[in-house]
């Protein structure tokens, strides 16, 4: 776990306050704070870099201020909110995919948090997951700056979450571990077929829109506006890294060999 200092530098990566009590509203501000605050991409499977689920995902966020996708932020967070004292379980879930069928086991990492009385979804690496936490079991939509969300159940061990109707996973209730994830893992960084590799982007919310970059193409949605651009030259690109995303990056991210945009996972906010 993570010992004070660390947790402090967490919580100033994120531009969040420490709780004074561990409920339901410092749950909501975290999970809405580091939504807000840490990039989701996937860079790093571009880059042939390894991808972390243990203490390093942290310490790539905090200390190197990078993001990454659901197995290095939502690794992270957990391991924040356990340092921090929260009641949280770690699960395994399965995405839908845009032809109607799902992944296979193990293709989300996600948790619940125990507060309140109640349990909570909380899932900050999900390319469209709600800016605030989720009640596990609840019958009616429940609104979010990011669209109206569902969690449907299934069955006694398994809860569907919906996007505005949209079937974006399933959780699965039995506690996991990360280790547990090491085989998925090595795939989504090594083969030609992982969605990952599909495109290069990057993405991250605002308090009104969405910036995203997919290797030089540059998306800003403010309100109802959205204004499109195509980047020219590395200095560019490397500039909207930094200025859209706070990323200093040495030298610009450069798609692999397998992307087709036949296959393109989607990152988009709509």
């Amino acid at each position: 776990m993570l010992d004070k200092e660390t947790v402090s530098a967490y919580l100033d990566r994120i531009g969040a306050e420490r709780p004074k009590r561990l409920n339901t509203e410092a749950l909501r501000h975290l999970h809405e704070r580091h939504v807000l605050s840490v990039p989701f991409d996937n860079l790093d499977y571009h880059r042939g870099a390894d991808i972390r689920m243990d203490e390093r995902a942290v310490d790539k966020i905090v200390h190197r201020r990078r993001g990454g996708l659901c197995g290095e932020i939502n690794t992270a967070f957990y391991i924040l909110l356990k340092s921090m004292g929260f009641d949280v379980t770690l699960h395994q879930g399965r995405v839908h995919l845009p032809d109607g069928g799902t992944t296979a086991p193990y293709h989300h990492v996600v948790m619940t948090v125990a507060v309140g009385g109640t349990r909570r979804i909380a899932d900050i690496g999900f390319g469209k997951s709600s800016r605030r936490p989720l009640l596990l079991d609840c019958d009616e939509p429940q609104p979010d700056p990011h669209g109206e969300f569902t969690t449907r159940r299934l069955d006694p061990r398994s809860v569907q979450v919906l996007r505005n109707g949209t079937p974006q996973y399933v959780l699965y209730e039995e506690p996991v571990e990360l280790a547990d994830f090491r085989q998925t893992m090595w795939w989504y960084r090594t083969s030609p077929e992982s969605p990952f590799l599909q495109t290069l982007v990057c993405s991250l919310p605002t308090e009104d829109g969405w910036v995203i970059l997919r290797d030089d193409l540059l998306t800003v949605i403010t309100g109802d506006r959205k204004h499109t651009e195509r980047l020219t030259g590395d200095a560019a690109v490397l500039g909207a890294y930094e200025k859209w995303f706070g990323m200093k990056l040495e030298k610009r991210p450069i798609p692999t060999p397998y992307t087709n945009d036949s296959l393109r996972f989607s990152f988009d906010s709509d």
